[in-house]
């Protein structure tokens, strides 16, 4: 049976979409529904439904900022509505589905056989992704893996120039010039690196130890064999030095 949680801010529109979901089909339960939006993304950061049926129009939060905001996307969105003119800007949104309220069973029918068939690609992902990490970790020459834009990458330590912090992104600097945006801190970046090659030496700046060309005492920076030019916080420079 599916999971599907509700978010609509009228109470009478969410309790008759939660009947309707129900007696129109024996494969749907509701386990949560929302009318404040900020609710329902708090649960959603914790629980992982198997559906997500969203109103558009809210006062506090659209149905399209709603998506924007969510963390957890694993799941596919169903945009309900009583407002047709909503159908592309819902799928550009990357909603799975669009239903016009009040919802019609064979349209309901249609989209239910449309989230199955994007739980089982996903399962069938996920597996696939334990399968490869799991090879990976088994070998010898075990590469680093990043988690980004839908792909996992496994790249060589050598491959590494140094990653940068923006906030709660990191971008991760290639030798060969190319750049990797992650939507991870720099502290969970640092946790993916072997100790033994790469340093944090700067809140800012992780950097490759087999990459550095000069280290400038006075200035307190270091040039990688890039000519990147990274500074040496003060916190860092006595651990940095003790490596050197």
């Amino acid at each position: 049976m599916l999971k599907a949680v509700i978010v609509d801010d009228e109470i009478k529109a969410l309790q008759s979409l939660s009947w309707e979901l129900t007696n129109f089909s024996k494969e749907i339960n509701v386990v949560a529904s929302f009318t404040d939006p900020f609710e329902a993304l708090s649960y959603l950061e914790i629980n992982t439904p198997d559906c997500l049926f969203l109103d558009i129009e809210m006062p506090t939060m659209d149905g399209f900022q709603f998506i924007q905001k969510l963390q957890n996307k694993n799941f596919p969105v169903v945009i309900t509505t009583a407002y047709n003119q909503y159908a592309i800007k819902a799928l550009k949104n990357e909603a799975l589905d669009y239903l016009l309220k009040p919802i019609d069973t064979d349209d309901l029918e249609e989209t239910i056989v449309k989230i199955k068939k994007f739980n089982a690609k996903n399962l069938t992902v996920d597996k696939l992704e334990k399968i490869l990490l799991n090879f990976n970790s088994s070998t010898n020459t075990k590469k680093i893996t990043f988690n980004t834009d839908g792909k996992l990458l496994f790249l060589e330590s050598n491959e590494i120039l140094y990653a940068e912090s923006d906030g709660n992104y990191s971008t991760i600097f290639l030798t060969d010039g190319q750049k990797i945006v992650l939507t991870k801190k720099l502290k969970e970046v640092n946790e993916l690196l072997p100790p033994d090659t790469f340093f944090r030496i700067h809140n800012s700046y992780i950097i490759n130890l087999n990459k550095i060309k000069e280290f400038l005492k006075t200035d307190g920076y270091v040039i990688l064999n890039s000519n990147h030019k990274i500074p040496v916080s003060r916190q860092k420079k006595s651990d940095f030095l003790d490596l050197l």
